[in-house]
């Protein structure tokens, strides 16, 4: 069993808004159909094992970046959009937050009755992982969120998330089924966070085999050991994106291509004309979410820039970009179904472009103009956070974006 890594977030309050929920639900489905036709079953549990990659797939659907309700708004959104559609793409997504993580073992039964995997063995591994994270490793956050992805062929990735009130912190941990080996022997191949409250006691090092044995013979040993922090996703307790938080030169390719000038001089890309600058640069970046190596996914920040967040952070979520977005992509991967997989290989060469832009590109604007001027043009694309809608400026604050 391995343990893909693990985040710390601050902890941070606030209910989701329903028209921002019911939006992330609708990108969700499309995108893990997207991934599900490029990279099959295997690579997509193993990008949700990636605390990198699902970070910077809970900020492209308009999550505030740096928050611990990524995890909850990304679990629910992936659940409610995934489950009714389960049998047809493949994939179950069982627990969630509070008193839906205590149902995970009967949903996984339930789905062994219904496929033909063992049940008992899942809702075992379910069990095990929540048992690992929360009393053999005691790094000071209790567990409240535990939720339980699977495909039909029986591989899985454990998501769930322990709670520190007193630090403030919370801790998600990330498992993926991928190279079984043992639960109580090294199952993790890292548990980050540099804040740790005091020593962690770590039950199943490899070092603790001794301990282990003592254990069970009733002994009075208490084995501690520090836990090896690979990977490490360490996330900042402030809200807003800062220039430290984003790969200009990345991000500045994107912006670049967005521009008409952008489309006009690729051929793959006509299929995409008539979108406007604006949901280019949305599907640009929900483009890398899709097709991007792993190793591009250590600034998530950069991809609140796709739909901006619900606290108005970096900017209010460009509603009407964000439902252009949905869309295109569910149009796309409707035809991508039936052999006609010409405008989801035009939405992946958006990414490819972007890429080839990247050598030699120098960003032009640094990044508090970038997050200026999308708050200055938020009234155009139906901007909207948990605060309410965005006003079109006053004449005398228009500046230089006008």
């Amino acid at each position: 069993m391995k343990n893909s890594g693990s985040a710390d977030l601050t902890l941070m309050g606030g209910a989701i808004p329903p028209w921002l929920f019911q939006r992330m639900v609708d990108l969700c489905l499309p995108m893990m159909e997207a991934l599900l036709i490029e990279h099959g079953h295997q690579q997509v549990l193993s990008r949700l094992a990636n605390p990198f990659w699902f970070q910077s797939f809970g900020a492209v659907i308009g999550m505030d970046w740096n928050s611990s309700g990524v995890t909850t708004a990304v679990l629910a959104a992936l659940k409610k959009a995934i489950n009714p559609h389960a049998k047809e793409i493949g994939i179950y997504v069982c627990g969630g937050k509070g008193k839906q993580s205590m149902l995970t073992p009967q949903e996984l039964r339930t789905i062994g009755e219904q496929t033909g995997l063992d049940g008992l063995e899942l809702a075992r591994n379910s069990k095990l992982t929540a048992k690992v994270d929360n009393s053999a490793v005691q790094d000071g956050h209790q567990l409240y969120i535990h939720s339980f992805l699977l495909s039909n062929t029986g591989d899985w990735t454990v998501i769930q998330q322990g709670m520190n009130p007193n630090s403030g912190t919370a801790r998600r941990y990330h498992w993926h089924s991928e190279g079984i080996t043992s639960f109580v022997e090294e199952p993790h191949t890292g548990i980050c966070g540099e804040q740790h409250i005091g020593d962690i006691l770590n039950l199943v090092d490899k070092d603790a085999k001794r301990n282990q044995e003592g254990i069970l013979a009733m002994t009075k040993e208490k084995p501690v050991s520090i836990l090896n922090e690979i990977p490490k996703m360490k996330l900042p307790s402030y809200c807003d994106v800062r220039a430290g938080d984003v790969n200009l030169t990345r991000l500045g390719s994107i912006l670049w291509l967005a521009q008409e000038q952008g489309t006009q001089t690729f051929d793959e890309l006509l299929l995409l004309k008539g979108l406007g600058p604006r949901t280019l640069q949305s599907l640009a970046l929900v483009s890398e979410v899709l097709y991007g190596a792993p190793g591009r996914f250590s600034d998530p920040a950069r991809f609140s820039f796709a739909h901006g967040g619900k606290s108005g952070s970096p900017f209010p979520v460009p509603t009407a970009v964000y439902d252009e977005t949905i869309e295109t992509l569910k149009t796309a991967v409707q035809q991508a179904k039936i052999q006609h997989s010409d405008k989801l290989k035009a939405i992946e060469s958006l990414h490819k472009r972007a890429l080839k832009a990247e050598d030699g590109f120098t960003p032009t604007q640094n990044l508090d103009e970038l997050k200026e001027k999308e708050r200055r043009d938020s009234w155009k694309y139906g901007g909207r956070s948990a605060k309410g809608w965005a006003e079109k400026p006053q004449n005398n604050q228009l500046g230089l974006f006008e």
